[in-house]
Protein backbone atom coordinates (compact mmCIF):
# COMPACT_ATOMS: atom_id res chain seq x y z
CA UNK A 1 0.00 0.00 0.00
CA UNK A 2 1.57 3.25 -1.17
CA UNK A 3 -0.64 5.75 0.67
CA UNK A 4 -3.23 6.03 3.39
CA UNK A 5 -6.60 4.69 2.28
CA UNK A 6 -9.06 7.50 1.66
CA UNK A 7 -12.75 7.21 2.52
CA UNK A 8 -14.18 10.20 4.37
CA UNK A 9 -12.26 13.05 5.96
CA UNK A 10 -13.88 15.44 8.42
CA UNK A 11 -11.51 18.23 9.28
CA UNK A 12 -11.03 21.97 9.62
CA UNK A 13 -9.12 23.61 6.78
CA UNK A 14 -6.22 25.97 6.14
CA UNK A 15 -7.11 28.85 3.78
CA UNK A 16 -4.68 30.02 1.11
CA UNK A 17 -6.60 32.71 -0.75
CA UNK A 18 -3.74 33.45 -3.17
CA UNK A 19 -4.50 32.76 -6.84
CA UNK A 20 -2.11 31.39 -9.49
CA UNK A 21 0.08 29.46 -7.06
CA UNK A 22 2.71 27.67 -9.11
CA UNK A 23 4.73 24.59 -8.26
CA UNK A 24 7.89 26.61 -7.58
CA UNK A 25 6.02 28.45 -4.84
CA UNK A 26 4.69 25.15 -3.49
CA UNK A 27 8.18 23.62 -3.34
CA UNK A 28 11.10 25.75 -4.57
CA UNK A 29 13.45 24.12 -7.08
CA UNK A 30 16.43 24.18 -4.72
CA UNK A 31 14.71 21.51 -2.57
CA UNK A 32 14.22 18.97 -5.35
CA UNK A 33 17.45 17.06 -4.82
CA UNK A 34 15.98 14.14 -2.87
CA UNK A 35 14.42 11.26 -4.76
CA UNK A 36 12.38 9.80 -1.89
CA UNK A 37 8.99 11.25 -1.05
CA UNK A 38 9.90 12.04 2.56
CA UNK A 39 10.85 15.38 4.09
CA UNK A 40 9.39 17.66 1.44
CA UNK A 41 6.70 18.92 3.81
CA UNK A 42 9.36 20.80 5.77
CA UNK A 43 9.84 23.07 2.76
CA UNK A 44 6.24 23.40 1.62
CA UNK A 45 5.72 27.06 0.60
CA UNK A 46 9.24 27.62 1.95
CA UNK A 47 9.74 31.18 0.70
CA UNK A 48 6.29 32.25 1.88
CA UNK A 49 6.50 30.49 5.25
CA UNK A 50 9.99 31.49 6.38
CA UNK A 51 12.26 34.50 6.55
CA UNK A 52 15.81 34.17 5.24
CA UNK A 53 17.01 33.52 8.80
CA UNK A 54 14.65 30.53 9.08
CA UNK A 55 12.10 32.18 11.35
CA UNK A 56 8.42 31.84 10.51
CA UNK A 57 6.57 34.63 8.73
CA UNK A 58 3.69 35.46 11.04
CA UNK A 59 1.25 36.44 8.30
CA UNK A 60 1.32 33.20 6.34
CA UNK A 61 -1.78 31.01 6.96
CA UNK A 62 0.07 27.73 7.58
CA UNK A 63 2.04 29.47 10.32
CA UNK A 64 -1.15 30.79 11.96
CA UNK A 65 -2.01 28.54 14.89
CA UNK A 66 -5.73 29.25 14.51
CA UNK A 67 -5.75 27.19 11.30
CA UNK A 68 -5.29 23.44 11.21
CA UNK A 69 -6.52 20.32 9.48
CA UNK A 70 -5.98 17.96 6.58
CA UNK A 71 -7.64 20.20 3.99
CA UNK A 72 -5.89 23.02 2.13
CA UNK A 73 -8.29 25.48 0.48
CA UNK A 74 -6.53 27.38 -2.30
CA UNK A 75 -7.31 30.20 -4.70
CA UNK A 76 -8.01 29.73 -8.40
CA UNK A 77 -5.36 28.13 -10.65
CA UNK A 78 -3.44 26.12 -8.09
CA UNK A 79 -0.40 24.09 -9.18
CA UNK A 80 0.47 25.86 -12.41
CA UNK A 81 4.02 26.06 -13.75
CA UNK A 82 6.48 23.20 -14.03
CA UNK A 83 5.34 19.59 -13.83
CA UNK A 84 7.30 18.68 -10.70
CA UNK A 85 5.72 15.79 -8.84
CA UNK A 86 7.49 17.03 -5.71
CA UNK A 87 4.74 19.66 -5.25
CA UNK A 88 2.20 16.92 -4.53
CA UNK A 89 4.77 15.10 -2.37
CA UNK A 90 5.33 18.24 -0.27
CA UNK A 91 1.63 18.86 0.33
CA UNK A 92 1.01 15.21 1.25
CA UNK A 93 4.13 15.00 3.43
CA UNK A 94 3.06 18.13 5.34
CA UNK A 95 -0.16 16.33 6.30
CA UNK A 96 -2.77 17.57 3.86
CA UNK A 97 -4.93 14.92 2.21
CA UNK A 98 -7.24 17.23 0.24
CA UNK A 99 -6.67 20.41 -1.76
CA UNK A 100 -9.75 22.41 -2.77
CA UNK A 101 -9.76 25.03 -5.52
CA UNK A 102 -11.94 26.30 -8.35
CA UNK A 103 -9.24 25.31 -10.87
CA UNK A 104 -6.13 23.12 -10.88
CA UNK A 105 -3.41 22.88 -13.47
CA UNK A 106 -3.89 19.52 -15.23
CA UNK A 107 -0.40 18.18 -14.54
CA UNK A 108 -0.59 19.07 -10.85
CA UNK A 109 -4.03 17.46 -10.60
CA UNK A 110 -2.66 14.25 -12.13
CA UNK A 111 0.39 14.27 -9.87
CA UNK A 112 -1.82 14.80 -6.81
CA UNK A 113 -4.05 11.85 -7.68
CA UNK A 114 -0.98 9.68 -8.32
CA UNK A 115 0.40 10.51 -4.88
CA UNK A 116 -2.52 10.03 -2.49
CA UNK A 117 -3.70 13.65 -2.54
CA UNK A 118 -7.30 14.41 -3.52
CA UNK A 119 -7.82 17.59 -5.58
CA UNK A 120 -11.43 18.76 -5.24
CA UNK A 121 -12.71 21.21 -7.85
CA UNK A 122 -15.60 23.42 -6.74
CA UNK A 123 -17.27 26.42 -8.36
CA UNK A 124 -15.80 29.87 -7.64
CA UNK A 125 -18.98 30.66 -5.71
CA UNK A 126 -18.69 27.58 -3.49
CA UNK A 127 -14.98 28.25 -2.98
CA UNK A 128 -15.86 31.69 -1.68
CA UNK A 129 -18.41 30.15 0.70
CA UNK A 130 -15.63 27.94 2.08
CA UNK A 131 -13.29 30.91 2.56
CA UNK A 132 -16.11 32.90 4.21
CA UNK A 133 -16.89 30.03 6.59
CA UNK A 134 -13.24 29.74 7.66
CA UNK A 135 -12.95 33.52 8.12
CA UNK A 136 -16.07 33.53 10.29
CA UNK A 137 -14.86 30.55 12.34
CA UNK A 138 -11.41 28.98 11.81
CA UNK A 139 -12.68 25.82 13.55
CA UNK A 140 -15.33 25.26 10.86
CA UNK A 141 -15.22 21.64 9.77
CA UNK A 142 -15.68 20.18 6.31
CA UNK A 143 -16.49 16.67 5.18
CA UNK A 144 -14.93 15.17 2.09
CA UNK A 145 -16.71 11.95 1.14
CA UNK A 146 -14.84 10.18 -1.64
CA UNK A 147 -17.42 7.42 -2.11
CA UNK A 148 -20.26 9.91 -2.64
CA UNK A 149 -17.91 12.49 -4.23
CA UNK A 150 -19.25 15.28 -2.04
CA UNK A 151 -17.71 18.21 -0.16
CA UNK A 152 -19.80 19.57 2.72
CA UNK A 153 -19.54 22.62 4.96
CA UNK A 154 -20.60 20.89 8.17
CA UNK A 155 -21.84 23.99 10.02
CA UNK A 156 -24.26 24.99 7.26
CA UNK A 157 -24.90 21.63 5.59
CA UNK A 158 -24.13 23.12 2.17
CA UNK A 159 -22.83 20.40 -0.14
CA UNK A 160 -21.34 20.24 -3.60
CA UNK A 161 -20.39 17.32 -5.80
CA UNK A 162 -16.97 16.84 -7.35
CA UNK A 163 -15.71 14.74 -10.24
CA UNK A 164 -12.96 12.13 -10.13
CA UNK A 165 -11.74 9.50 -12.57
CA UNK A 166 -13.14 6.10 -11.43
CA UNK A 167 -9.72 4.45 -11.66
CA UNK A 168 -8.09 7.14 -9.52
CA UNK A 169 -11.00 6.93 -7.09
CA UNK A 170 -10.38 3.19 -6.69
CA UNK A 171 -6.67 3.80 -6.13
CA UNK A 172 -7.28 6.46 -3.47
CA UNK A 173 -9.87 4.35 -1.67
CA UNK A 174 -7.44 1.45 -1.50
CA UNK A 175 -4.19 3.35 -0.91
CA UNK A 176 -2.71 2.21 -4.23
CA UNK A 177 -0.38 3.83 -6.70
CA UNK A 178 -0.27 2.63 -10.32
CA UNK A 179 2.24 -0.15 -9.56
CA UNK A 180 0.24 -1.37 -6.56
CA UNK A 181 -2.84 -1.48 -8.78
CA UNK A 182 -1.07 -3.75 -11.28
CA UNK A 183 0.18 -5.99 -8.47
CA UNK A 184 -3.39 -6.18 -7.14
CA UNK A 185 -4.47 -7.45 -10.57
CA UNK A 186 -1.65 -9.99 -10.87
CA UNK A 187 -3.93 -13.06 -10.94
CA UNK A 188 -6.14 -11.54 -13.63
CA UNK A 189 -3.08 -10.56 -15.69
CA UNK A 190 -1.61 -14.05 -15.38
CA UNK A 191 -4.95 -15.64 -16.38
CA UNK A 192 -5.18 -13.33 -19.40
CA UNK A 193 -1.63 -14.20 -20.46
CA UNK A 194 -2.25 -17.93 -20.00
CA UNK A 195 -5.37 -17.74 -22.20
CA UNK A 196 -3.42 -16.34 -25.19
Amino acid sequence: MAYDKFSTITSPAVPLTIENVDTDQIIPARFLKAIERKGFGDNLFRDWRFEKDGSEKAGFPINNKKYSGKILVAGKNFGSGSSREHAAWAIYDYGFRVVVSSFFADIFKGNALNNGLLPVVVTPQFLQKIFDAIEKDPDTTFEVNLEKQTFTIKQTGETTDFEINPYKKHCLQNGLDDIDYLVEMQNEIESFEAAK
